[in-house]
């Protein structure tokens, strides 16, 4: 299970306890030739699972940067998801003290029939923000991104670069306690770049907590 709660100054910002994620998934198995005549060519389900983290545990103190490192399918983004609360534990648990804010895919959780400022609302609700908060800081969000008239504009007219630069906004100025990020920082222009990895170390120096 996961377990989010206000932080406090000797507690790690997050705890991670024997955790293990296993998907269930369905393969069409095809018959044979004999089994095609026997049973009228009805495929066989196989069910299969695969075990994407395995008894995983650590310790993140506030404060921290900490890089997760691996080859594909090792696991990554799937401890980052159940980190969030996307993802349910299958055994163990996580404990997260503070407030969370993802970066974990391009777009994920942005509704692309709305605008750019839709989902700026809905993002800051979602990370539970107050609605007079999210007013106070809409106009640092859409600065940061620099989309100008486009903000007003549905998301499903957005290019890749669009959506990563609006993403990352919302994402590094809802004041999170913990960050968490998964190969996102990638999109956008050179001087995009350079201002994102800014914006990283100056959440650095405050001291907030940053998993990518």
């Amino acid at each position: 299970m996961a377990e989010a709660t206000a932080p406090v100054a000797d507690q790690s910002a997050v705890t991670v306890e024997n955790l293990s994620v296993t998907y269930r998934t369905t393969i069409d198995k095809r018959p044979t030739l004999k089994r095609t005549l026997i049973r009228l060519g009805r495929r066989e389900r196989v069910v299969r699972e695969i075990r994407a983290v395995r008894d995983v545990s650590l310790q993140v103190p506030h404060g921290t940067v900490l890089g997760v490192v691996g080859v594909n399918g090792a696991g990554k983004s799937t401890l980052m998801r159940t980190v969030a609360g996307i993802l349910p534990p299958t055994q163990g648990r996580i404990v997260v003290h503070g407030r969370v804010s993802t970066l974990l895919a391009l777009g994920v959780g942005f509704k692309n029939d709305l605008s750019g400022r839709d989902n700026v609302v809905l993002g800051g609700l979602a990370a539970g923000l107050t609605r007079e908060q999210l007013a106070a800081k809409y106009d640092e969000i859409a600065g940061f991104a620099e989309l100008g008239d486009f903000m007003d504009a549905p998301m499903r007219t957005y290019s890749a670069g669009m959506y990563g630069r609006l993403a990352f906004s919302v994402a590094v100025n809802m004041e999170p306690d913990i960050l968490l990020i998964d190969e996102a920082l990638s999109v956008g222009d050179a001087r995009f770049k350079r201002k994102s990895f800014e914006k990283m170390r100056e959440l650095c120096s405050q001291a907030r907590t940053i998993l990518i």
